[in-house]
């Protein structure tokens, strides 16, 4: 079973800078492509970023130029650097990764991320 481990939430102030982890238990090589999605109350999980094994990033249009999703093979981690951060952006954030072997996305158990006006 593959686990999908998140690090890095919590609160801060409007306008600062949080940095979120994903580390699969395997290689993330294994997956193609991996994301993040967020969920707030009472609201769908939307995509806020993703990228592919060769690099290719998609956006959100709420979180262009404020977010950054990176990988580090060495690391083997898939991060999310968010900045300037608005109260909308209030959610739980879940790494998503899709297994190449089986094309089944993987969910990590997510990370609450809290803005303050």
């Amino acid at each position: 079973q593959v686990q999908l481990v998140e690090s890095g939430g919590g609160l801060v102030q409007a306008g600062g800078s949080l940095r979120l982890s994903c580390a699969p238990s395997t290689s993330i090589f294994s997956f193609n492509p991996m994301g993040w999605y967020r969920q707030a109350p009472g609201k769908q999980r939307d995509l806020v970023a993703s990228i592919t094994r060769g690099g290719t990033t998609n956006y959100a249009d709420s979180v262009k130029g404020r977010f950054t999703i990176s990988r580090d093979n060495a690391k083997n981690t898939v991060d999310l650097q968010m900045n300037s951060l608005k109260p909308e952006d209030t959610a739980v954030y879940y790494c998503s990764a899709r297994a190449t072997l089986t094309n089944r996305n993987c969910w990590g158990q997510g990370t609450q991320v809290t803005v303050s006006s």
